[in-house]
């Protein structure tokens, strides 16, 4: 189906992030995975193109744009090309809306730039060890003592959380209080504070060129300037972001289904089996139309969804249900991809294999789909 919801703008922006995948992503991700990170000079290279300002105000060198279809064409054109880049989508996706949201001038004018050019990396460190998707029961404490917080606890599975400069912590202020979902704080730990340290970079089944990190905090003395928006109200600071966070996920999780699909079509174009191509036999034709029909349909939810977003009219529920259904149907048809390669989808030197181990967690991190389908069963009164 032709999809209407892009101009020729976003056409030709689209063809040189194409570009710049193919030349600089592409022949670079077997290291960056064997490295299980992806090096800070690609921040810089992905600024000098636009990517990472998109949304930034003009005036600290950004492109000061409010739609979110340019973005969607980077993450679309990433997962097009069978990459995954956690870490990098984190920074511009999850992290940078609450620093536009939240940050007062003062803030505005310190970080700003340097997340325009590339120069900062950021991250965003909520889970807990033992503590998931419960985030009112965080046990991180920051308390007040003069000028600054004094910031304890531990933080696990935070994507960036190696590369960040910044990083973005929830935190218990204020202990006394008769919600739990009270009290809670954001706050910016940049990377040079004494007593915040970067523990080892977690090993994953998916997902190896993003960093993974365990954090911790001992007695990390945070000026009170980094506090973001206000004290205490971080819980509902925190779904500010999360039906574009959800619908981001869902664009990753079809892009890369599409990259399986026509990976299966030049596999079995080629493929010979019995004297004839793989893609003559008619259960191959079968399973690739039902996985070709769920990505129109998954495509269809998805600009739907995008279209309500840039309206700022995008429901939480809405949201869910693309993140649901996508991620769903990502596993769905890699999982056919993978079986139409035989034994070769199991080779790693495939790219279908790592689509088939990068999909796994996208039913998880952003919230479960179980969460998701609590959000959806929510709205219809349940």
């Amino acid at each position: 189906m032709k999809r209407t919801i892009f101009s020729e703008d976003h056409d030709a922006f689209r063809e040189s992030v194409r570009q710049f995948i193919a030349k600089e992503i592409v022949p670079n991700l077997p290291d960056w995975e064997e490295q299980g990170c992806i090096p800070r000079d690609f921040y810089k290279k992905t600024a000098e193109i636009g990517i990472n300002g998109l949304q930034i105000p003009e005036e600290f060198g950004g492109g000061g744009i409010d739609s979110f279809l340019f973005n969607t064409v980077v993450y679309e054109e990433i997962g097009y090309a069978a990459a995954s880049l956690g870490g990098f989508q984190v920074h511009l996706n999850t992290v940078l809306p609450y620093f536009l949201e939240y940050c007062n001038d003062e803030q505005r004018r310190r970080w700003f730039p340097g997340f325009a050019d590339g120069g900062l990396v950021s991250s965003i460190a909520m889970t807990e060890p033992g503590i998931g998707s419960d985030l009112a029961g965080v046990a991180t404490t920051a308390v007040r003592d003069g000028d600054d917080y004094i910031l304890n606890g531990a933080k696990t599975f935070i994507t960036g959380g190696i590369n960040a400069d910044l990083v973005i912590v929830l935190a218990r202020t204020d202990k006394d209080v008769e919600n739990r979902r009270d009290g809670l704080s954001l706050l910016v730990v940049e990377r040079d504070m004494p007593g915040f340290s970067h523990g080892r970079n977690l090993h994953k089944i998916g997902m190896k060129s993003s960093d993974t990190a365990e954090l911790s905090f001992v007695d990390v003395r945070v000026p009170a300037r980094n506090l973001l928006g206000e004290e205490g109200r971080a819980f509902g600071m925190l779904g500010h972001n999360l039906s574009q966070e959800r619908l981001s996920i869902a664009i990753t999780a079809l892009a890369t289904a599409t990259a399986a699909v026509n990976l299966a079509v030049e596999y079995a174009q080629e493929r010979l089996v019995f004297g004839k191509p793989l893609a003559g036999f008619q259960n191959t034709k079968f399973v690739l139309a039902e996985c070709a029909t769920e990505l129109a349909a998954g495509q269809a939810l998805v600009d739907q969804a995008l279209v309500a977003l840039d309206a700022g009219e995008l429901a939480p529920a809405d949201a869910a249900k693309a993140k649901l259904f996508c991620t769903e149907v990502q596993a769905r048809v890699i999982d056919k991809c993978l079986q139409v390669h035989g034994g070769y989808g199991y080779m790693t030197e495939y790219p279908i294999a790592r689509l088939y181990a990068d999909a796994r967690v996208t039913r998880i991190f952003g919230g479960t789909s179980e969460v998701m389908k609590s959000v959806i069963s929510k709205s219809i009164g349940l």
